[in-house]
């Protein structure tokens, strides 16, 4: 650490301000053209883009973003800031040309001296993100700037040692996007391919969460397996004999959630009974659920409604925002920001693709003047086609070893994320040396 160099980042590179691309050309059709907001960061830095702002109108050639190209956020509209100052690398997509929009800095001009990937983590360790959010403007919505973010000063190696840091906290960062990916493009075949050939023709692309949707839609709404049966006339039309329409409530128990006072810190505790937020899935943005980031104690869980639910309940975010769906791998309760549903006569991956299928529903029906809010009486009314148990049952078992196999890719993943986590800020310092890892 003696021998490493102190930089403050003014000096090292220039941080450039986006284009204010105008609103008139946002259009929600898919384009070629994406333009990077705050959105696209992940909390803790790194680029996401699950949720694309499509642009169709004209361009500046200077503010088309290009593969591996820094970018920030400089601004914010999170209590914390959750996001702001952090950093991401532009990827490359065959897809996409992304653009950049207003509210991003594009880093560039950088310093020989220091190597663009050692920077890019630099602005991902939490000293820098509190150093900017510590220096930054505005209450409801947080601003950052160039000049706030070059005056952070930090200590540096040479460029050998540089890069030595970088290939391992890239491989880690690849190593987890490439499980992510795997859990995107998991194929139905390598579990139940003799089966299930019929269903497989039906579909028509290899993403798990599509693929899932696909089955869901193809079974329950098309009734594809089924056109061979008998039907019956329903007040939505033609649907299979021994079917009928019911509600959400006949497939599951809703259920809703609580928060012990905060004036009591001895209701919260780091290791107690798991308790879970909106904004801790908006963090982890996880499939299956263990716990969030803080725990209440059994005293805290007894001052208030929330009620523990078991592993397999569809945890369902029912405000702020609507939608966030996970799956409980153990024991749970939730703050009020949920209308979770335990399986009852339905199974959890039919109440999952069930959820996911019907929250433009539940948004559209929702209410609220400050926010909207899916309340119990709306989840338990939910409109839901009621199929023989026979039939559910045939479907959990289709998906199970799917949702299996996701939950152990996630697992390693959150394995993987800790270990970088861990690590970035003792490599960052100095205080461990890629040497020392891999004698």
């Amino acid at each position: 650490m003696e021998e490493w160099k102190k930089y403050k980042i003014s000096d090292i590179c220039r941080i450039k301000h986006g284009f204010a691309f105008k609103g008139i050309y946002f259009v929600d059709e898919p384009q070629k053209y994406v333009c990077v907001t705050p959105g696209n960061f992940n909390i803790k830095g790194g680029f996401k883009n699950d949720k694309p702002k499509f642009y169709n109108g004209p361009i500046p050639e200077d503010y088309v973003l290009h593969k591996d190209d820094l970018v920030v956020t400089m601004t914010d509209l999170s209590k914390n800031g959750d996001t702001l100052g952090y950093s991401a690398l532009i990827p490359k997509n065959e897809e996409f040309i992304f653009l950049h929009n207003q509210r991003i800095g594009l880093v560039e001009s950088i310093s020989s001296e220091i190597d663009k990937h050692f920077l890019y983590w630099v602005m991902r360790t939490y000293d820098y993100q509190r150093y900017i959010v510590g220096h930054c403007s505005g209450s409801t919505v947080k601003h950052t700037s160039p000049s706030g973010i070059g005056s952070y000063t930090f200590k540096c190696p040479d460029i050998k040692e540089q890069k030595k840091i970088c290939h391992l906290l890239d491989n880690l960062e690849d190593k987890i996007e490439v499980n992510r990916r795997i859990n995107d493009n998991l194929n139905l075949r390598l579990f139940q391919e003799a089966m299930l050939l019929w269903t497989i023709g039906m579909l028509k692309n290899d993403n798990l969460e599509q693929q899932a949707q696909a089955l869901f839609k193809s079974w329950f709404v098309d009734f594809e397996p089924f056109k061979n049966g008998e039907f019956e006339e329903s007040e939505i039309g033609m649907i299979p004999k021994g079917w009928k329409l019911g509600t959400l409530n006949e497939l599951g128990i809703i259920v809703g959630g609580s928060t012990p006072t905060k004036a009591k810190p001895e209701y919260y505790t780091n290791n107690g009974i798991a308790w879970l937020t909106p904004k801790d899935l908006s963090i982890s943005q996880q499939k299956f659920t263990s716990k969030g980031e803080i725990d209440i104690t059994q005293e805290g869980y007894e001052s208030c409604s929330t009620k523990l639910m078991p592993k397999g309940t569809v945890l369902f975010s029912s405000r702020a925002p609507i939608g966030y769906i996970t799956i409980a791998k153990n024991d749970i309760c939730t703050n009020q920001g949920f209308k979770s549903v335990i399986p009852t006569f339905a199974g959890t991956a039919f109440l999952y693709c069930f959820l996911k299928k019907s929250t433009p529903e539940i948004e559209n029906k929702a209410t609220g003047s400050t926010f909207k809010e899916a309340s119990g009486a709306l989840m338990k009314s939910l409109p839901a086609i009621i199929p023989e148990k026979a039939v559910l049952d045939d479907f959990e078992n289709l998906l199970k070893p799917l949702f299996h196999q996701q939950e152990v890719i996630e697992e390693e993943n959150s394995f993987l994320s800790s270990l970088r986590d861990s690590l970035l800020p003792r490599l960052m310092s100095g205080e461990v040396k890629v040497n020392d890892l891999t004698q």
